[in-house]
């Protein structure tokens, strides 16, 4: 029913592109500090990284559902690209708040960053209303914030790992 090799392949995939919005935002960001101000650097940066990344998810769900994969494998691909679109545009986005933190700069001044957030609230805020009400959009802003960061931990570390195996050598044989 489900290819886990082709999920498996499509995760990886997903990794790299997490890896590479994050690694690419960031290095874009430091660039354009040479340039300009750091809200501008950003401002500039995350409008074009957020695309490409949303293009970059885009062409992997539409080449997995034009793939010959069974209905279900091309389903859990869909379910997985919607749950997992968040976290993945956090990525670049991550890079400009981690270098205005350490910047010691507010990264709500910016503007692509607000409207992010902005976006972001206009789907989170509906799902917290319809747990409660109260201060749970600020919980689940922050959960997102999170949730997402750990998923591209991890989407990093899935990419990374066999080559960190590589670097460290073959398993010592034992003989017995």
């Amino acid at each position: 029913m489900f290819n886990l090799g082709y999920l498996k392949r499509r995760l990886s995939q997903y990794a790299a592109l997490w890896v590479g919005g994050f690694l690419l935002s960031g290095a874009a960001i430091l660039i354009g500090l040479m340039f300009a101000d750091l809200m501008v650097a950003i401002d500039q940066v995350l409008p074009i990284l957020l695309g490409a990344t949303t293009l970059g998810l885009g062409v992997g769900v539409v080449l997995s559902l034009l793939s010959g994969e069974t209905l279900g494998t091309k389903l859990a691909l869909l379910l997985l690209a919607l749950l997992l679109a968040l976290p993945l545009l956090w990525a670049p986005v991550s890079a400009a708040v981690a270098i205005a933190f350490f910047a010691d700069r507010s990264i709500e001044y910016s503007e692509s960053y607000a409207a992010f957030q902005i976006g972001i609230s206009r789907v989170l805020f509906p799902i917290s209303q319809a747990l409660g009400d109260g201060d749970l959009f600020g919980w689940v802003w922050t959960a997102f914030q999170w949730v997402s960061t750990v998923v591209g931990f991890f989407s990093a570390l899935a990419k990374i790992w066999p080559a960190i195996r590589r670097m460290l050598g073959p398993e010592p044989v034992t003989e017995g």
